[in-house]
């Protein structure tokens, strides 16, 4: 028969390996990010990858041999341009999935468990507590929770 103890400690253990997975499962999708946009007048196509590096330009007419220098750059720019930003929207759906996570560990870790109540009177002791205790962790200076709340969004 196992303790309450050691049996929090392995859920935490089991949560701690689904995160990791999502979190790997994330960023081979964004190793494989693509992203593609076709000019309005429909010449041209660029096509950027994970890092925002240019793939592929594909001139789909030859309308382009026309153009002045100034205005086909100027095309070339806007599409390049728009398939980063579409790209970097991608990022940025897939990295809010991952949203809470680690507040999520932290919680099942030590949030309302024997274990929190164990490290209770080590918080106490720490000099940026001012003496009190630190029930879930949120309680830290106020430096550090700020910028932790500018990450999770």
């Amino acid at each position: 028969m196992s303790s309450p103890l050691t049996e929090q400690i392995e859920q935490a253990m089991v949560r701690l390996k689904e995160h990791r997975d999502r979190m790997e499962e994330v960023r081979a999708e964004l190793r494989e990010a693509t992203a593609s946009v076709t000019s309005k007048d429909r010449m041209v196509t660029a096509k950027v990858g994970p890092q925002g590096q240019v793939v592929a330009l594909t001139f789909h007419t030859t309308a382009y041999r026309a153009m002045a220098p100034a205005e086909l750059g100027d095309v070339v720019a806007d599409v390049l341009n728009e398939a980063r930003a579409k790209l970097g929207e991608q990022v940025v759906e897939k990295m809010r999935s991952l949203s809470g996570i680690g507040e999520a560990l932290r919680h099942s870790m030590t949030g309302g468990t024997e274990l929190e109540e164990l490290l209770a009177p080590l918080y106490a002791m720490r000099p940026d507590t001012g003496g009190k205790a630190i029930s879930t962790g949120t309680t830290r200076r106020a430096g550090k929770v700020r910028r932790q709340e500018e990450f999770d969004g």
